[in-house]
C-alpha cells in the first residue's frame, strides 16, 4: 500500500471534496488574505491605517 505525502492544502482540498463543505473555502481564503495583508503591511507606513480597520 503506497502512501502519498500531501501538504496542508492537499488535505484541505480532499476534505472539501469528500465532505462537500464548499462553504468553508471562501471563509478560509478571506482569512488567509487578511493575514497576509497584516503581515506584509506591518513594516510599512500604512500599518497604522490598516490596523484601524480591524
Amino acid at each position: 500500500m503506497a502512501t502519498k505525502r500531501r501538504g496542508l492544502m492537499g488535505e484541505f482540498w480532499d476534505f472539501l471534496r469528500v465532505r462537500k463543505k464548499w462553504w468553508l473555502a471562501p471563509i478560509i481564503i478571506v482569512m488567509v488574505l487578511v493575514g497576509a495583508l497584516l503581515v506584509f503591511a506591518q513594516g510599512s507606513a500604512l500599518a497604522p491605517f490598516i490596523y484601524t480597520i480591524f
